[in-house]
């Protein structure tokens, strides 16, 4: 039998990968202090051929730089985005996708863009945003179509 000189390197690099799955966020507890919570509606036209939903917006944010986002149809869920302590989830319908992982949110969901450019008017890759009055505004993706438009009451 011929051992390669290379094997237990693989051996180790193989045993060192996994699929963990990272667990999920515990739940945000919005009543503690450092919150300021904005209620509003939007409409949300999804990329691609998908039809647009209209929602009640629920976007809650902390003084920490964490914030808690649930876009829902009575009385459903439709998204909920969050990101606390280094890590950001996001799930789809009553959790049927959901992801999540460590660091800073991926660009591409347009939950994550809100909250950064309601604050600053920022926005990462190819959003746009727009403040068209004090409590309107719109993000529009401009390579794939998707936009979030709505606004908080006053």
């Amino acid at each position: 039998m011929k051992i390669f000189p290379a094997a237990p390197f693989w051996l180790l690099a193989l045993a060192g990968v996994s699929c963990r799955t990272l667990p999920p966020l515990p739940p945000a507890n919005l009543s503690t202090p450092g919150w300021r919570l904005q209620q509003g509606q939007a409409v949300w036209q999804p990329p691609g051929h998908q039809p647009e939903m209209t929602g009640d917006l629920l976007l809650a944010t902390n003084v920490n730089g964490s914030f808690f986002l649930q876009f829902t149809k009575d009385p459903f869920p439709l998204v909920t985005a969050e990101s606390r302590a280094g890590r950001w989830q996001i799930s789809f319908g009553a959790d049927e996708h959901v992801w999540r992982g460590p660091g800073k949110p991926p660009a591409r969901f347009v939950w994550f863009q809100l909250p950064s450019a309601l604050l600053s008017g920022k926005t990462a890759g190819t959003w746009r945003f727009t403040s068209a009055e004090t409590n309107r505004w719109r993000l529009e993706n401009l390579r794939t179509g998707e936009t979030l438009e709505g606004g908080f009451f006053p």
